[in-house]
């Protein structure tokens, strides 16, 4: 069984290499004035269909990087420390579909690009797994998930310019989707330990009464006790010289 600090290690590995691809990818577009705006996502265009893989890597500016850079990296590390069973599944699920209903649904005319979209999904994975789980552990996660990113919500508002705010939404509508689908695989750490008191009490020998004792009937519990007299001789009436 690893030891906390090793799940910590294991949880920042993946996190802090995918935030070293967005960084060196943006670096490469400074140092060349390479501009690769034209690998995001292109609603209803079979040229956009790209950006579904390479939109969240691409990146306007360095405030845009930053922005998204901190939460991705919080989020992703929640992810995979506290929801190890379903951490990859659940992040590229949040990654491509997200991407897919851009592509669908995003506004034409303009290339969307930016992590900002997989930030949305993973918020809104980690708040609503609180709600559909319900275990205290994702009820935590969900509240601490609220106070640091509740200002997100008006990031989801349409008309918003230079910003992809298809994508925050679809990413919003993705991860609770997402949350929902793996409602059901709960982590060993969500499992409420069981009282000592009742551990012993399936241990064999420990039962005071008979398992099955509330449940016989009157009828039974008395052809029991004269089976037990007639096999003891008797008792204490016995008709025998």
């Amino acid at each position: 069984m690893a030891t906390p600090g090793n799940r910590w290690k294991e949880s920042l590995r993946l996190p802090l290499q995918f935030i070293g691809l967005l960084w060196a990818i943006h670096l490469f577009q400074v140092i060349t004035r390479i501009d690769l705006g034209f690998l995001g996502i292109y609603p209803h265009k079979v040229i956009g269909l790209k950006g579904i893989l390479f939109a969240p890597l691409v990146h306007a500016d360095w405030q845009h990087l930053i922005s998204n850079s901190v939460p991705f990296l919080v989020l992703t590390i929640i992810l995979q420390f506290f929801y190890r069973r379903v951490a990859i599944r659940s992040f590229l699920m949040i990654y491509f579909l997200t991407g897919v209903a851009v592509w669908l649904f995003g506004r034409q005319q303009v290339f969307h690009i930016g992590a900002s979209g997989v930030v949305y999904g993973l918020v809104a994975f980690v708040f609503w797994s609180g709600v559909f789980r319900r275990s205290l552990q994702s009820i935590v996660l969900a509240l601490i998930v609220t106070f640091l990113y509740s200002g997100y919500f008006m990031g989801i508002l349409p008309n918003q310019e230079g910003i992809s705010w298809e994508s925050h939404l679809m990413g919003g509508l993705v991860g609770i989707f997402t949350s929902y689908w793996y409602r059901e695989e709960i982590e060993q750490d969500e499992l409420p330990e069981k009282p000592s008191w009742e551990e012993d009490s399936q241990e064999e020998g420990r039962y005071f009464l008979d398992r099955d004792a509330f449940e016989k009937t009157k009828e039974q519990r008395r052809q029991e006790r004269e089976d037990d007299q007639g096999h003891s001789g008797g008792g204490w009436f016995s008709n025998h010289t």
